[in-house]
């Protein structure tokens, strides 16, 4: 078990809108996944099987969509008296209130209530990405070292790493160099936005950055521990790597959200959501077993709870509450909860969202046969708050574009 003087903060107010039509009536931790769970059912899992009892959840941006999910905290063991789990909004009246604008600048406003609890470390998680970590063995390695940060590291492919802080070490374990976001990565070595640190410490360097902003006049914020908080620790020696060597992936772009899905097919999927000991746990509305007609043809698939098969599924995630009906077609897809596939619709390498209808004869993506993600063309079909009832029968949709378009976005 983990020690008990450890706070968790999962930072969960990002946009999200890299993943377009997907998060923009939700926050990013609550998009569905996985045909039954939500982005942030592998932090809080991770957390609850890892025996961490005292997790803080940082809102922002649509907070609703994800506070109706975390409810209580039971799921993961975590409406307790003692700890348990706190959900944390934008406030006024202190001099850290407002909106923050960067994963520096949401620890900032959260440094009083650290020091009121005042837990040795604080562990810092980010809600992006699917993966399994026991964060016990972390916190243990960090508390046996001398840094003041233990950022946990895994390998990407080489063209992502841009989009990472990508980082050097030295072979006892040091973080040598960091650099956050760079034009010109110079190695694959990524970290996962998964930090353990010295309360005192992150403390202590939050508050000289919020200092150097407020030296340099005018409006400014923090930003993100990438841009001042990790190169400081750096720099100072004292950031250690913990490597982790399993599955990782950041589904924060829709090319990637496709490609993890597909991880979740096949004889041998590359990872798997329920292992024997590491339950993936989760809040769900929706009871009972999938049921298929007697027509249905289902290959290669993962099926949510409630979902209704009368079609053609080849290799894809049917979310909980989804109905296929006889004469359609999903394949290399993803049909978020409660979305219908209507008689004679071809759906392929697409990602329909929650409550979506596709029409009638409609035709959504393209065959791409082994298709990556750096290869898949993925369309997208998002809801359509302008129109009037379903979209027309043997509506298109391109491989690659996305419906409604990212104009209609209203953050952008």
């Amino acid at each position: 078990m983990a020690p008990l003087s450890v706070v968790t903060v999962v930072l969960a107010g990002g946009a999200g809108s890299r993943l377009s039509a997907l998060t923009r009536e939700r926050a990013k931790p609550a998009v569905p996944y996985g045909a039954g769970y939500k982005l942030i059912d592998f932090v809080l899992s991770n957390a609850a099987n890892s025996g961490l009892r005292d997790v803080w959840v940082v809102q922002q941006f649509h907070p609703v969509s994800l506070g109706a999910h975390l409810r209580s905290g039971r799921p993961w063991d975590l409406d307790r008296l003692d700890g348990g789990l706190l959900v944390l909004h934008p406030s006024q009246g202190t001099d850290r209130d407002g909106f923050h604008t960067g994963t520096a600048d949401a620890l900032w406003k959260q440094v009083e209530s650290l020091r009121e609890a005042a837990p040795q470390v604080t562990v810092v998680l980010s809600a992006d990405a699917v993966y399994r970590l026991d964060y016990d063995e972390v916190i243990r390695d960090h508390l046996a070292s001398f840094a003041e940060v233990t950022m946990v590291t895994t390998r990407v492919a080489p063209e992502d790493a841009g989009r990472y802080g990508v980082v050097r070490v030295a072979e006892d374990g040091s973080v040598v160099d960091y650099r956050y976001k760079p034009d010109e990565p110079e190695s694959d070595l990524i970290c996962a936005e998964i930090f353990v640190f010295n309360t005192a410490a992150l403390i202590r360097h939050l508050e000289a950055a919020a200092d150097d902003v407020a030296s340099a006049g005018g409006p400014g914020d923090l930003g993100d521990i990438g841009d001042n908080i990790l190169p400081a620790m750096v720099g100072a020696g004292h950031a250690r790597e913990w490597r982790h060597e399993g599955y990782w992936r950041d589904v924060g772009t829709i090319a990637s959200f496709w490609a993890g899905h597909m991880d979740l097919l096949g004889d041998d999927p590359v990872h798997r959501l329920d292992v024997d000991g590491w339950p993936l746990r989760t809040a769900s509305s929706y009871t009972g077993p999938a049921r298929t007609g007697s027509a249905a043809v289902v290959s290669g698939s993962l099926v949510g709870r409630g979902a209704v098969i009368h079609g053609e599924i080849r290799h894809s995630v049917v979310g909980p509450g989804a109905v296929i009906e006889q004469g359609a077609l999903v394949r290399d897809s993803v049909i978020l909860p409660g979305a219908v596939v209507r008689s004679g619709a071809r759906v392929e390498t697409a990602v329909v969202d929650s409550g979506v209808v596709v029409p009638a004869e409609a035709s959504i993506g393209e065959p791409r046969a082994g298709a990556t993600e750096t290869t898949a063309r993925v369309a997208l079909l998002g809801r359509d708050e302008e129109s009037s009832g379903e979209r027309p029968s043997g509506f298109t949709l391109a491989a690659g574009e996305i419906h409604p378009g990212d104009d209609e976005d209203p953050r952008v």
